[in-house]
């Protein structure tokens, strides 16, 4: 099985930077890894160039334009261009746990996609990350309850390991909460769905309406819990300027069967046929 992960990123190097280095870090290496650059300056683009040159996997970089918000269109564009069978879907201030890419190949099931969770780091515990070069590799549990104790982190219970069982599979029809900060799903299925749908504007709800249409589609929620979080870096609050006309159009979608995106992935998909 072939598997692609995509880190969308915009003029954010410094945190781009920790999660490259959390993939260069994991126990499985074998996956390709595109970078999907909403605008960013040269800058980001250098950065990538230079891990791609000493990385344990391909390394590819998709950028577009920089005209506001557009995180579903660039996805779209990485989808595109992967050579892969799987997808997973991250953010680029989100650093994977050590053993996230092995945990998403392992449970992913013909017919469900995978949805993980995430640790909230504070802004103290961000800055420390990034301006000193700092690791979460080494933490003990001791170092974590800690880190929890202080504030630095939000919640303890995503970093424990339970036994696979039929829990997974116990919220099968639910859309809420699954976020792609932490979402794998076939290619095949993605395209079934014709992707994350672009005519969204601004933050807010693209990923729930892409989760709610594969539902439409078949394809049920698999908990990746308990098993492959991220760890999100502190970032000030995006404008939400268009949250209620985005949650205008994901309330006309949970009253209908559709099933593809208005404006999506097919844009890209016959440019690479």
């Amino acid at each position: 099985m072939r598997i692609a992960v995509i880190v969308p990123t915009y003029n954010r190097p410094d945190a781009l930077a920790a999660v490259l280095d959390g993939y260069a870090d994991q126990s499985n290496n074998d996956f390709e890894l595109i970078v999907a650059d909403d605008g960013s300056t040269a800058d980001t683009a250098e950065l990538v160039k230079r891990f791609a040159a000493h990385a344990p996997f391909r390394v590819s970089y998709v950028w577009q334009e920089d005209l506001g918000y557009r995180l579903a269109a660039v996805r779209n564009r990485a989808v595109a261009g992967a050579d892969a069978d799987y997808i997973v879907f991250t953010d680029g201030d989100c650093i994977p746990s050590r053993n996230f890419m092995r945990e998403h190949r392992r449970l992913a099931e013909p017919g469900w996609f995978l949805s993980g969770s995430r640790v909230l780091l504070s802004e103290v515990c961000t800055r420390t990350l990034l301006e000193r070069g700092s690791s979460m590799r080494q933490w003990t549990w001791f170092d974590w309850v800690r880190a929890r104790g202080r504030g630095d982190v939000n919640r303890l219970i995503p970093l424990m390991r339970l036994p696979d069982g039929s829990w997974r599979k116990g919220h099968a029809h639910k859309w809420e909460g699954a976020k792609t900060c932490n979402l794998s799903l076939w290619r095949d299925d993605l395209i079934r769905v014709n992707g994350l749908d672009e005519s969204y504007s601004g933050w807010g709800l693209e990923d729930s309406d892409l989760v709610i249409r594969l539902l439409h589609a078949g394809v049920r929620n698999k908990s990746a819990r308990f098993a492959a979080p991220v760890f999100h870096l502190w970032h000030r609050e995006n404008d939400r300027s268009r949250l209620l006309e985005n949650q205008r159009c994901l309330d006309e979608l949970l009253h209908s069967n559709r099933v593809a995106a208005t404006l999506g992935l097919d844009q890209y998909t016959r440019a690479h046929s």
